[in-house]
């Protein structure tokens, strides 16, 4: 399902102007894949026709952009769009259906198995996660270095400045 937005690229009302914008930036804003569709361009009278024939005008004649669709389903207009996105429900408007990622999918799997983590393998997977014991030796032996570095610097500027 492709969302697609109806637009006037030559509107010379403002309003429609900063609301056709609004609704980009928005769905831009949440990544959401949207088509737009310019209805004043050459060639587009049908895509004109339909977004007319199948919008609701509220007061004016005809139905003003932005008009928004999933495919050729109706989703409503700027009002309705701001509403939805104030309220949290852009995906209820936009009749998108709620995906669930690949990385939510393995979370899922990982914690259903069973399987128990020995010598820092999962599933026969090497971790790359180190014991704390030696990230700790670690700690105390950089920590010591830097020490000596110090050390021998200020040994080196004591010699340096006579």
């Amino acid at each position: 399902m492709v969302v697609k937005v109806y637009i006037s690229g030559i509107s010379g009302n403002k309003e429609v102007k900063k609301h056709q914008q609004r609704v980009l930036m928005i769905l831009d804003s949440k990544n959401i894949e949207y088509v737009v569709v310019d209805i004043t361009e050459p060639g587009k009278e049908n895509e004109k026709e339909f977004m007319q024939q199948n919008s609701k005008a509220k007061e004016a004649k005809h139905p003003l952009p932005p008009q928004i669709f999933n495919d050729d389903d109706y989703c409503g207009d700027y009002e309705e769009f701001d509403l939805a996105n104030e309220i949290d429900e852009l995906d209820k408007f936009l009749k998108l259906s709620v995906s669930v990622s690949t990385a939510e999918i393995t979370l899922a799997n990982t914690a259903d198995s069973k399987v128990p983590v020995e010598s820092g393998e999962l599933n026969g997977i090497a971790s790359s996660r180190e014991n704390s014991a030696e990230k700790e030796k670690e700690v105390v032996k950089d920590s010591k270095t830097e020490e000596e570095a110090r050390e021998q610097e200020e040994e080196e500027e004591g010699t340096g400045e006579e």
